[in-house]
């Protein structure tokens, strides 16, 4: 169960400004990795498509200054699911988290090994939206960094290999 009861607008949107996904999650806490949300399953998920309900109970890091939030899912969701996106930025309460979706996801199934999802989706709105070359330098960076950071094998670095775990058990 969800214990702490401070509600964040978690408000992503697409380049041009157009919403791309927009729902409410609990902020958890924070730590040295940045600040924690919780989401239960069964929330709406409102977009530009009309919507959907989140199919699993998830924690999402916000990471302070980087180009990425990451989420970590209960069973049987994707073991690790990170968005690469603009730097988050908060308003002055806390109380709506705000990002724009760059397209690039990284991905670790559960069990599986970490890659890259949605590169065209990534080439098609560089173009259309017209992506400056520092953003997309930065997006194909933290897209390089969450690669290796994420991935199964070897010395995988944290918070990807064990502190969320601490953070889901807060929402089951």
């Amino acid at each position: 169960m969800i214990t702490e009861s401070t509600s964040v607008l978690v408000d992503i949107r697409k380049y041009d400004g157009s919403p791309s996904a927009q729902w409410t999650a609990t902020r958890l806490g924070e730590d040295e990795y940045g600040v924690w949300l919780g989401t239960a399953q069964g929330v709406h998920v409102s977009s530009e498509t009309g919507g959907w309900t989140s199919r699993f109970a998830y924690v999402m890091l916000v990471p302070r200054g980087e180009w990425w939030t990451a989420t970590f899912c209960v069973d049987p969701g994707p073991e690790m699911y990170c968005d690469v996106c603009t730097v988050p930025e908060w308003n002055a309460d806390g109380t709506v988290l705000h990002t724009v979706d760059l397209d690039l996801d990284v991905v670790r199934p559960r069990g599986g090994e970490v890659h890259i999802e949605d590169e065209d989706e990534f080439a098609e709105h560089r173009v259309r939206y017209g992506y400056p070359d520092s953003v997309t330098d930065k997006a194909r960076q933290a897209c390089a960094w969450l690669m290796e950071a994420g991935r199964r094998d070897g010395d995988r670095i944290e918070p990807f290999a064990s502190v969320y775990r601490h953070w889901l058990g807060l929402i089951r």
